[in-house]
């Protein structure tokens, strides 16, 4: 629920703040409760911040800009450097924020937070890649070249499901290019940014090149329309996606707006069926199945589902769920009342249009008032239905099987997403092939979760995608840089 700042219960729980201009600033306005995903219990609020503190945070990002691109690109790759090891100096302290934001176990947390560091590491490689291009005597006493310079002062928006990753894997190349930031993290989950801008505090970072700015709606309206933003770069829903994309560009700005997902998991009869269902398994239900490259549909082809059936049930009944900062458990709940109602709705309809339930996770047992969905599976799930085409975001896997490689093909490329899809198979040329027709920008081959390593792009096709350039590596360079050809020559 959303209450004013001022009201009794502001003392109960702490109040997220603001951080612009080089300094935590107090919020006004209206704010939501923040909620802890496993005991529903409200652990702080999140400020509802306006348009005009919008503002002020693109003011101190454009204030702080020409001193920033003028910095050598090795000294601010150096920044990166000092926020990485701030990061790892308080890597339990991280880990233990995101999994009480999300829900994640604190192992999910830990790998995301090295998964994070990773793409710091890879930044530090960024200043490399702003070398130009040089030719000489391109006519008589005429050389030409090309430099690349930073496209100015970004607006960030990042998801709920990783609030580290995903905004290393947006921000940290658009730092060591030379830009400025005004980042607005997920509504959802704010409590991560709080540890992460208490580095970033430390690290002598001059003010005004990272600022954070929380809020809902109003923030990302604010961002799109703000004349003082020159790019943004997105990452949520496909609905969401497209909007930020349309409205972005109409306004002058450059945008890359990652959305969603439906990721097929393919199965070939001589695919090795144990290590098959463990990739499947931790592929759809780790993270509670909250990850735009987890699988959700299992495509078995030439009736190897009933080989692969009882395994996968197997490892997913024997998942505990839990409070995630316990020992033992395997995975928490989704990250609020509105999702784990969405995903249960997304299961009856399924078993309304014939499914059949093969693991039934609707009530996993779990005591208290968290909100646990437990690990489902559903065969007989038809090719064209909802489960099979539409977004869930939960741990649920659908079953549709096919006679050949080349339908699954056909099912794949018929889908509106194309984010990742995986082939589980023992056959150079069935990878070969698959590789070459799926109409998806993630691939892997015997891979349950086909998100690349910092040093490849992170892309997707179709409504995964809106935009022309993703995020990571190269391509991170080529979107928060412009290039600039010069043409000279001397008459002395």
């Amino acid at each position: 629920m959303s209450t004013t700042l001022d009201s009794p219960t502001d003392t109960q729980v702490p109040v997220l703040r603001n951080y612009v201009g080089g300094a935590w600033t107090a919020p006004s306005g209206d704010a939501d409760d923040v909620v802890n995903p496993a005991t529903g219990e409200t652990v702080a609020r999140v400020p509802l911040s306006s348009a005009k503190e919008v503002e002020a945070a693109v003011a101190a990002a454009r204030a702080a800009l020409p001193e920033w691109r003028r910095t050598p690109a090795t000294t601010r790759a150096r920044f990166v450097a000092r926020y990485l090891r701030g990061i790892e100096d308080r890597l339990d302290e991280v880990a233990a924020a995101i999994a009480k934001d999300v829900g994640k176990t604190l192992a999910e947390g830990r790998g995301e937070v090295i998964r994070s560091m990773e793409g710091l590491e890879a930044a530090g490689a960024i200043p490399m890649l702003l070398r130009g291009q040089l030719a000489e005597n391109v006519a008589s006493g005429v050389d030409a070249e090309m430099i690349r310079q930073p496209v100015g002062v970004c607006g960030v928006i990042s998801p709920f499901n990783f609030p580290l990753f995903s905004t290393i894997a947006q921000q940290s190349a658009a730092l060591v290019c030379g830009n400025t930031i005004v980042w607005k993290p997920s509504e959802q989950t704010p409590l991560t940014q709080q540890v992460l801008f208490d580095i970033i505090d430390g690290i002598g970072i001059p003010a005004g090149v990272w600022n954070l700015v929380n809020g809902g709606r109003e923030v990302v309206e604010a961002m799109l329309e703000s004349p003082g933003i020159d790019a943004i770069s997105f990452v949520g829903s496909a609905k969401v996606a497209q909007l930020v994309h349309s409205r972005g560009t109409a306004n002058g700005k450059r945008v890359q707006a990652l959305g969603g997902a439906k990721n097929y998991m393919v199965v070939m009869p001589d695919a090795v069926i144990d290590q098959t269902a463990n990739q499947i398994a931790q592929s759809g239900f780790g993270t509670s199945g909250q990850r735009c490259m987890a699988g959700s549909v299992i495509v078995t082809v030439g009736g190897v589902w009933s080989e692969l059936k009882d395994d996968l049930v197997a490892r997913g009944a024997e998942i505990t769920l839990g409070d995630p900062m316990q020992d033992g458990v395997d995975i928490g709940p989704v990250v609020s009342l509105a999702a784990a109602e969405r995903i249960q709705a997304g299961i009856q309809r399924a078993l309304d249009d014939g499914a059949t339930l093969v693991l039934d996770g609707r009530d996993p047992g779990v005591e208290g008032n968290g909100f646990f969905v437990g690990p489902t599976i559903l065969e007989n799930v038809d090719a064209e239905s909802d489960l099979a085409r539409e977004e869930l975001f939960g741990p649920v896997l659908a079953v549709v099987e096919v006679g050949s490689l080349d339908e699954a093909i056909e099912l794949v490329n018929g889908s509106p997403y194309g984010n990742g899809t995986s082939l589980f198979t023992e056959s150079g040329a069935a990878a070969r092939h698959f590789r070459a027709e799926v109409e998806v920008g993630m691939v892997g081959i015997n891979i349950g979760v086909a998100a690349p390593v910092a040093l490849f792009p992170f892309t997707g096709w179709k409504k995964s995608m809106f935009g022309d350039i993703p995020i990571q590596a190269e391509a991170s360079v080529d979107f928060f840089t412009r290039k600039k050809s010069v043409t000279t020559r001397y008459f002395s």
